[in-house]
């Protein structure tokens, strides 16, 4: 699916849920203009902020209505997403106690939904597209000052991301949510989500070098971006291993706005739990999702105090039992089908690579089955993150099988709907030019590797049904790979 419209379409005859992703779709930023931006330097800056408040006014809110849901706000390079997760699964099992609890992440795997859950599922389709559409009428029907907000011209609508994120808001207020996680898309200090006044907490994953072109070079700037979720008087925790320099900067980020940044260890209950999700690395991001609920709890009562942020504390069983019945998608996540073995994480930093190709490599390296590697990344340094990739296997895992795709998920050469990508090149995919980089830059470290590049996913995914004999099948390098061949593995097109 490929879609060319412009930002000032108007949708006023049908109101499907597919009509509210066709209309979605249309406010992606196209190639061209990505690319232009990183060119020309330009970062984010405050006006983002004041342009997302002015959406909301036009859409009926004030940001301050937003407290009410009672918000824990999460950032990071690496580990937001599952911290998110945790985080939501320790708040569930105070059910009784909590009404409906939002979540809010980015990006997604099969369906643009899974970014808006409410108690654990995605919202439906129905309320997707009529709370959707409820937006983009509002939008038409108001205007803004010009003078003050050049871009916002009349009829044009916020960008993919930010939609989204005034979408989130909407559905959570109108179904009555009184607790809600929100993960930042990027960064922190320009993050659509980062309207957010009065949270109930924020909590900074692991830092990491990514996102340079908005979030800076060095660590200490990225950094700087992500503290900026920190608000006054509100409770701040980060986990205790990060970068001594991205650390400074977090700490003068807080005392900037009269917050102790509190630092969380790896609480031993924690690593002695068998965790919902995999990898060893969970621990740092299950246990900062202690400390973010718990103080969250404490906020609402529930609550008399907040848990020690000691090594040794112990936790409420209904923490051990929300740690280890968790769920993340796409992230250290093995799928057996019949005598495949797919070990699967959207891995797509350096970090992130060096983390699930550890966690890869202690499920196979005793195994004597034949091993694939399906792997993308299509606007980060791919070339890099395979280097890694294989250096940290070598010598003990060697693969008999490389396969390089885009993420096109159909070999009819187009996305599932709810997968539509305008930020990647249509001509650099089409002519495999990533893939075919991959291929060289493997071949140069193993000349004998045996590589195929191919078009699309499903082409991917048929290869190795081929195979007769058992295999595993390690997928990395981005969530989009990732969601794609879930896609492929429902074959809903």
């Amino acid at each position: 699916m490929r879609l060319n419209w412009p930002l000032k379409m108007s949708v006023t005859v049908s109101r499907t849920y597919n009509d509210a992703v066709s209309a979605l779709n249309s406010l992606q930023s196209n190639y061209a203009n990505i690319m232009a931006i990183r060119a020309s330097g330009d970062r984010k800056n405050q006006m983002n902020i004041w342009e997302m408040q002015e959406w909301c006014r036009r859409i009926g809110y004030d940001t301050s209505e937003f407290d009410k849901l009672n918000i824990i706000h999460i950032t990071g390079t690496k580990g937001k997403g599952s911290t998110a997760a945790f985080t939501q699964s320790l708040l569930q099992q105070y059910g009784n106690k909590i009404h409906k609890i939002g979540l809010y992440t980015s990006p997604h795997l099969k369906s643009v939904r899974e970014r808006i859950q409410i108690s654990g599922k995605p919202i439906c389709e129905e309320k997707f597209s009529r709370y959707f559409f409820d937006i983009w009428d509002r939008l038409d029907k108001t205007s803004s000052s010009l003078d003050k907000f050049p871009h916002m011209t009349p009829g044009s609508k916020p960008g993919y991301f930010k939609y989204l994120t005034l979408l989130s808001f909407h559905v959570f207020v109108q179904e009555g949510c009184d607790s809600c996680i929100y993960e930042v898309g990027v960064g922190g200090e320009y993050d659509s989500t980062n309207i957010i006044k009065t949270p109930t907490a924020c909590g900074v994953s692991l830092l990491g070098i990514d996102h340079t072109y908005m979030l800076g070079d060095t660590i200490e700037e990225i950094a700087w971006n992500k503290g900026g979720i920190f608000k006054n008087n509100v409770p701040a925790f980060t986990i205790d291993v990060q970068p001594a320099a991205g650390l400074k900067v977090l700490e003068e980020r807080a005392h900037e706005r009269n917050v102790d940044l509190q630092q969380v260890p790896v609480f031993k209950e924690v690593k002695n739990l068998k965790l919902g999700l995999a990898g060893d690395f969970q621990v740092l991001n299950a246990s900062l999702a202690v400390a973010l609920a718990s103080q969250h709890l404490t906020k609402l009562g529930i609550f008399s105090a907040p848990l020690a942020l000691e090594k040794d504390t112990t936790l409420p069983q209904e923490f051990k039992n929300g740690l280890a019945s968790a769920e993340w998608k796409g992230r250290c996540q093995t799928i057996q089908d019949g005598k495949i073995t797919w070990l699967i994480d959207g891995a797509h930093t350096k970090d992130s690579i060096v983390a699930a190709t550890g966690w890869f490599k202690s499920r196979v390296v005793n195994t004597k089955n034949k091993k694939i590697l399906l792997f993308n990344q299509q606007t980060r340094d791919a070339a890099a993150l395979i280097t890694t990739l294989r250096s940290c296997l070598t010598p003990e895992v060697k693969f008999d099988r490389i396969i390089f795709t885009t993420n096109v998920t159909w070999k009819s050469g187009e996305y599932s709907a709810d997968l539509v990508s305008m930020n990647t090149s249509k001509e650099q995919v089409d002519r495999l030019e990533v893939q075919k980089a991959l291929r060289h830059t493997w071949l140069n470290l193993e000349p004998n590797a045996q590589i195929d590049v191919v078009a699309n996913i499903e082409t991917a995914c048929n290869i190795v049904k081929r195979y007769e004999e058992p295999i595993e099948v390690f997928v990395t390098g981005s969530l989009h790979l990732v969601g794609g061949l879930l896609v492929v593995f429902d074959g809903d097109k």
